[in-house]
């Protein structure tokens, strides 16, 4: 077979195996659809995940859990929730009694994940949490372990492992469709000059590290599936231009990630820079997604040409996925585990730039 037939071959059959997870709304129900609970009604729930649950078909939005009661009226005429199944911070925990509300999807700021994850699990509810996982690894593992010892299953809304680009990008990696790769970077960033309202956790607290946590974690899940391995060390370092705005946490982070053999993966993510892309040197040439995070607008291109893919619903996807490894009893695409395993490579990132010193992971990896 010549190299023309058979890289016509590999990516036909590239576009079969990404079929499954494109055309996945048109598969029939394995089940009556899962009630959700959306926990925290800020923009992603209002702009995204809300509409999102009007076009699943194995999920439904049957109940919301806020601290704004000014919202609770519009949710309830826009989607038909009944009174019976709001709840607020306070009475979360009564939402154990409720059998209209299966899953509660955890969508406040990274710093509250732990406490609404852990109590929705110990209410014998299955969790979706938002990315970044939690703050620390350890908060991962207490999240993992409440999951467990409850019976339910708690899964990251990493919504890019049903996007086209990204699974084209996993599956060539993987198979090695055009060789090992030589190098990788990638970027998440964008400048932000609105400090008040909606953005103003990203830069407290809350946020954990800022763009590292909020930006960042997509470039390095990025980084990692590219790799199709774990990193042993990571070198980094913070900076900040507009000090008197980025008081709390940096406007910028950069690092390096090296693996086994020596080859590296270089990232950044800032709120003080733009840039979107995932891109890998590989033996026949560069496997790039750029733009690549986005909600949509992803283009793509391997040694072979452009990515020829569609746009897709992400959300409806992705929660449609989440809510068929549930009904069918399968392993996610997306559990704790991987959340943890990406805390566990933010946070080595931080301290590395805290420290002024390469940091190793060690033995840390599960």
């Amino acid at each position: 077979m010549n190299l023309i037939s058979r890289r016509r071959f590999l990516r036909t059959g590239a576009a079969a195996s990404l079929a499954p997870w494109i055309s996945l709304r048109a598969e029939e129900p394995a089940g009556k659809p899962l009630g959700v609970a959306l926990l925290g009604l800020g923009n992603y729930s209002t702009h995204q995940l809300g509409p999102a649950l009007k076009k699943t078909k194995h999920a439904r939005l049957t109940g919301i859990v806020t601290g704004s009661p000014e919202k609770i009226p519009k949710w309830r005429e826009e989607y038909g929730i009944p009174e019976g199944n709001v709840y607020n911070y306070e009475t979360l925990d009564r939402i154990a009694d409720n059998k209209d509300i299966d899953i509660v999807y955890v969508v406040t700021p990274t710093g509250l994940h732990p406490e609404y994850a852990i109590r929705a699990a110990k209410a014998g509810k299955h969790v979706i949490c938002e990315k970044p996982m939690a703050p620390t690894v350890e908060d991962c593992t207490r999240m993992i372990n409440a999951a467990k010892d409850n019976g339910v299953t708690l899964q990251i809304g990493y919504r890019l492992h049903w996007d086209p680009f990204h699974l084209r990008l996993m599956e060539a990696m993987e198979k090695k469709e055009f060789g090992d790769w030589k190098s990788i970077s990638a970027a998440n960033g964008s400048r932000m000059n609105e400090f008040t309202g909606l953005n103003k956790w990203r830069t407290g607290e809350l946020s954990v590290a800022g763009a590292l946590y909020d930006l960042g974690v997509y470039a390095v899940q990025a980084q990692l599936y590219t790799a199709c391995e774990k990193p042993l060390r990571v070198t980094a370092k913070h900076s900040t231009e507009r000090k008197d705005r980025f008081t709390e946490v940096p406007e910028t982070y950069e690092w390096t990630l090296e693996f086994a053999d020596g080859r590296k993966a270089d990232g950044w993510s800032s709120y003080g820079k733009s840039a979107n892309f995932i891109r890998a040197d590989v033996k026949e040439g560069e496997i790039e997604i750029q733009p690549a995070y986005g909600y949509g607008g992803q283009k793509g291109r391997t040694p072979d040409g452009p990515m020829d893919f569609r746009h897709v619903p992400q959300q409806v996807l992705q929660i449609d996925g989440q809510a068929q490894a549930i009904l069918r009893n399968e392993p996610s695409k997306v559990p704790g585990e991987m959340g943890r395993r990406d805390i566990r490579v933010l946070q080595g990132i931080v301290k590395s730039a805290a420290s002024g010193k390469p940091y190793e992971f060690g033995d840390e990896w599960d």
